[in-house]
């Protein structure tokens, strides 16, 4: 009598190769995402490409690189100013002109905290601002 052997085929799913793909993946994402640098933009603050100027009346804030602030509207020359007597000023103008637009004029450099002041006192009040820039030179 003969006895036939049956050949099992045994299924087996290999896990190396699958944990090799894995790895690289891994890899490759760390290492991309090492190269994704957020603020990667070089401004030289305060340039801008294109300026408009607004067609409302307008208040002009200037801080000085000495973190002077004055203070002036419409066609004025403008005076210098406490920083507790700009909120009072940008008011009483605010009431004469409700479409008046703010300008701040900050030094480049000057801190943005103080810029921030400026631009909280604005908001708070729900005053339009503006931040006012020198146009680049075309090289």
């Amino acid at each position: 009598m003969s006895l036939k052997r049956k050949t099992k085929v045994t299924e087996l799913f290999s896990m190396a190769s699958m944990t090799d793909v894995i790895f690289l993946l891994l890899i490759f994402f760390m290492v991309t995402s090492t190269l994704i640098v957020p603020n990667a933009l070089r401004v030289s603050l305060p340039s801008a490409m294109q300026q408009s100027a607004p067609e409302s009346p307008l208040a002009r804030i200037t801080i000085s690189e000495d973190m002077r602030y004055f203070a002036a509207f419409g066609q004025d020359k403008g005076h210098e100013v406490a920083f507790e007597e700009i909120l009072p000023l940008l008011l009483q103008e605010q009431s004469r002109n409700p479409e008046m637009f703010v300008a701040i004029y900050a030094d480049e450099t000057v801190p943005y905290r103080e810029v921030v002041k400026v631009l909280s006192l604005a908001a708070e009040n729900k005053m339009k601002v503006v931040l006012a820039t020198k146009a680049q030179s075309k090289q």
